[in-house]
């Protein structure tokens, strides 16, 4: 008999808020975080807005009692991953198996570039302590050691679901017996390199995102972190506590069309969702929101929303991008969107759909424009689709 993963706390720093009760907040006042950029040097402040967290770095090491030498998506994972712990009151259980799976796609990359910046200028500028953090690994595990989580420590990273396959490997060990908690989301911060590499792919809307949108032009880049403890029926027990939902359902699928590009069919995205509701014993009907991937871009948009349209016509779920709140997260996006789902079921609570105004011709419905309000929400479906067709869908569920 498996083991039901089971949503015992929830931590986030976004765009939106430094923490839970802020980002509810902010989505129920459908109060966007994307802006001009602040924190971030970059040639292009002023013409590409983004989804920063409203603190510099030194006010982050601050928050959370740590080097400001430490890389800004350490400092976020270690700030989300504590709420997330505190939350759940995993010091009662602090005794059993827990294992800590994080992901990211750029790591300290934004020391690396400081550093650089210096050291070709003058090879004897630059500190090399400021690089020893680049790699992805390298946030997990000092993420890992600030909590001091040993039994189980991962990295996940492939690209835009990272989180996404973060948490449901976690579940999986949950479900597996291998694990009684398992600490599971991502992390990551803007860097120059993921700025200019998405500017260079002419994917980045100069104005605040619009997804799903028939006009939209692109996608705004956000950054944060977000973590979910998960924990099995004994872990609950040592909690003594009533969990917020359970995972019901996960699946990852790759559609091998193209390095950056999902397929125009949809096929990886209508596979991993698919088969996400095949692994939970539902049928599409079940469905009562969708967080959409919905980054905003041409080809994303019309190949999710084929995918939904084959997968659910001719009944059609009540959904929305998160996205147009905090920006494309990268890395976390896959758990900046499990937090909110799992709002939406704890609260009642769809999620607007911000700057929508006009149906995408190719497609037969269209996203929610409010904040929906005193909702029976039993099941949500969380879309995460990276790069190089990297499809992952989860699935939550009420407990």
């Amino acid at each position: 008999m498996s083991e039901q993963p089971f949503i015992a706390g929830m931590g986030i720093v976004s765009a939106i808020g430094n923490n839970l009760p802020a980002n509810l907040q902010s989505l129920t006042n459908e109060k966007a975080g994307i802006a001009e950029m602040v924190w971030l040097e970059s040639n292009h402040r002023g013409e590409l807005p983004v989804g920063e967290v409203k603190c510099s770095n030194e006010e982050l090491a601050d928050s959370a009692g740590l080097s400001v030498r430490l890389p800004r998506a350490a400092l976020l994972s270690c700030l989300a991953a504590r709420e997330a712990l505190q939350d759940a009151g995993w010091e009662k259980g602090a005794q059993l198996r827990t294992g800590f799976i994080s992901a990211n796609t750029v790591g300290g990359m934004d020391k690396t570039e400081n550093f650089f910046r210096v050291f070709s200028k003058n090879s004897a500028g630059g500190k090399l302590v400021d690089v020893v953090n680049h790699e992805c690994g390298a946030v997990t595990e000092l993420t890992a050691d600030y909590l001091g989580i040993r039994n189980f420590v991962s990295t996940v990273s492939t690209a835009c679901s990272s989180s996404a396959n973060a948490i449901f490997t976690g579940a999986r060990m949950i479900q597996a017996g291998l694990l009684d908690f398992a600490l599971v989301g991502g992390t990551d911060a803007l860097t120059r390199f993921t700025l200019n590499g998405f500017n260079t792919l002419m994917i980045l809307d100069r104005e605040l995102c619009r997804p799903f949108d028939e006009n939209r032009h692109g996608l705004n880049l956000g950054e944060g972190a977000a973590y979910m403890v998960l924990a099995n029926e004994k872990g609950m027990k040592q909690l003594n506590k009533k969990p917020y939902a359970r995972v019901s359902g996960f699946a990852n699928a790759n559609d091998a069309f193209h390095q950056t590009a999902s397929s125009p069919e949809g096929t990886g995205p209508f596979l991993a969702m698919k088969a996400a509701l095949n692994h939970a014993g539902i049928h599409p009907a079940d469905i009562d929101y969708i967080n959409l991937h919905g980054t905003g871009t041409q080809n994303n948009d019309i190949a999710e929303g084929t995918a939904i349209r084959l997968l659910f016509d001719p009944i059609y779920p009540k959904m929305s991008s998160t996205k147009a709140y905090t920006g494309h997260t990268l890395g976390a996006s896959g758990a900046v969107e499990a937090v909110y789902s799992i709002l939406a079921i704890q609260h009642g609570l769809i999620f607007p759909n911000l700057r929508f105004q006009t149906a995408m011709k190719e497609l037969p419905f269209q996203p929610v424009t409010a904040c929906l309000k005193n909702q029976v929400i039993q099941h949500v479906m969380s879309n995460s689709f990276g790069f190089g067709g990297n499809c992952s869908t989860l699935i939550f569920s009420a407990a």
